[in-house]
């Protein structure tokens, strides 16, 4: 395709479109989009690139006629764009396949996937690259603070991104990773996740089987050992496996950890003998095991112990993974993207680690397609119980749910005071800001744990504490 060709994205503004958008925009490509509607990070980052946005979906959004219309995999039938594209004969793709055939060609491609994990990790293994001088491409599913962004095209021979399990698009139900044929890989982990697409773990591991048989035998995998999903899905690999982990067969093992308020510090066992020394910023043991798998992966194409520990010394983390949002009155404010009760439990036991003598309250949104169902209710309930103080938000569009298969808010917030600890449900951003904030008090750490914007909670509260201290004074 000619780079004077214009290009429109249909749901410009999730993740991966939009940094679609900015790789698109810097090949030359004249880039425009449509969503329904547009929410920091991503809407702020299009803004920085001076890429279009027309809100909300609309016909007129299609004039003049586009080139190429790329279709989120948000999009289905019935949207007013995809309906005059089909019509129409518009030619559209998918993401995948646009990013494959546009940028992934003739590169060494390093999938990094999982359940959890994979941004971060994706993002950790992006710096290693370009911290050892290799000026790797890179596409992550958020905004990497080291970068600044969340794409780069760099003028290396690898392209480093990360591989998600969620279907392609309306009319391609098939896996997103599938499409991009990796050279490597690294799996994090394995669980049952997108239950609107996935009937069950047997069918989120089918997926992770054809991504390790999709791994070439000059290529590697370096996967976390950790439960019988994983073992079963790397049974297809024909490429060396390296694991990471705990268990006796793992190459790679930690010891000396140490999750101090200010840092993170441990050393890696390689096949049993020390192999380097490494810290960082972050917090919580999971971001440990993933710079571990990062580092595991860099050391296999060739960059060196003293390259990768100055990598993670300067790793800064990726926005919303427990981003400190404001602080205010001596009242801290988190920012975490965790929709997930594996997630959820990290992020808190992270947070425990990090501000061990605090009041930690957990706010969440019961937002993403698994969290709005019951099929992981049980151990969701297990996973906020590890907090002090609990808000739930009514569910979002409860309605899309069926009320058999919808998760039981009320049943969660019994389970969670079962354990002792205090635990309601408030209806929206709103209700919670006015109900929570006079209660907050100095030292109180607030997780405020969302995948969408969560009705501007994120600048509304920290605006009401504000107010409430101008009010007392």
């Amino acid at each position: 395709m000619t780079n004077s060709k214009h290009i429109h994205l249909i749901g410009i503004c999730g993740t991966a479109m939009a940094s679609l958008a900015g790789m698109l925009q810097e090949r030359g490509f004249r880039v425009t989009g449509s969503d329904a509607a547009a929410y920091p990070p991503m809407s702020t980052f299009l803004e920085s690139l001076g890429i279009l946005v027309s809100q909300p979906f609309a016909e007129a959004n299609l004039n003049p006629r586009p080139d190429l219309v790329v279709v989120g995999n948000a999009v289905s039938r019935g949207n007013v764009e995809l309906e005059r594209i089909l019509d129409e004969r518009i030619p559209f793709c998918s993401l995948p396949q646009i990013l494959h055939d546009e940028f992934l060609v003739g590169k060494d491609v390093l999938v990094v996937a999982g359940t959890h994990g994979k941004t971060t990790t994706t993002s950790m293994l992006a710096w290693i690259f370009e911290t050892a001088g290799l000026q790797p491409s890179f596409l992550i599913g958020g905004i990497a603070e080291n970068f600044g962004r969340s794409f780069g095209l760099g003028d290396g021979k690898h392209f480093i991104l990360e591989g998600d399990e969620y279907d392609t698009a309306f009319f391609d139900k098939g896996p997103k990773f599938l499409h991009y044929f990796p050279d490597s890989v690294i799996l994090t982990s394995v669980e049952f996740d997108h239950a609107d697409i996935y009937k069950d773990l047997d069918a989120v591991e089918t997926a992770f089987k054809r991504l390790v048989n999709l791994v070439p035998r000059r290529g590697r995998i370096v996967s976390f050992d950790l439960g019988e999903s994983i073992d079963r899905c790397l049974q297809k690999a024909f490429c060396p496996v390296e694991r990471y982990g705990a268990s006796d067969r793992a190459a790679w093992k930690l010891t000396n950890l140490k999750l101090n308020e200010e840092r993170t510090s441990w050393s890696v066992m390689r096949d049993g003998k020390l192999w380097a020394d490494f810290e960082f910023a972050l917090g919580g043991e999971y971001n440990v095991w993933n710079a571990t798998a990062a580092a595991a992966l860099a050391s296999n194409y060739g960059i060196s112990k003293d390259a990768i520990t100055k990598a993670l010394k300067t790793f800064r983390s990726v926005k919303r993974r427990l981003e400190v949002k404001a602080e205010v009155n001596g009242i801290t404010i988190i920012d975490d993207f965790a929709h997930h009760p594996t997630a959820i439990e990290q992020t808190i036991r992270a947070l425990r680690a990090r501000y061990p003598q605090s009041r930690l309250w957990v706010v969440l949104e019961p937002r993403s397609n698994t969290m709005r169902r019951n099929v992981l209710q049980d151990a969701l309930a297990r996973s906020l119980a590890l907090a002090d103080q609990v808000i739930v938000a009514a569910i979002f569009k409860s309605e899309a749910i069926p009320e058999a298969e919808r998760l039981d808010l009320n049943r969660v917030i019994a389970e969670i005071q079962k354990h002792g600890k205090q635990a309601r449900i408030l209806a929206d951003a709103d209700a919670i800001v006015n109900a929570v904030a006079p209660e907050l008090r100095e030292r109180d750490v607030v997780a405020i744990l969302s995948n969408g914007g969560f009705g501007g909670i994120y600048e509304k509260l920290p605006t009401r504490l504000r107010n409430l201290k101008t009010a007392n004074q």
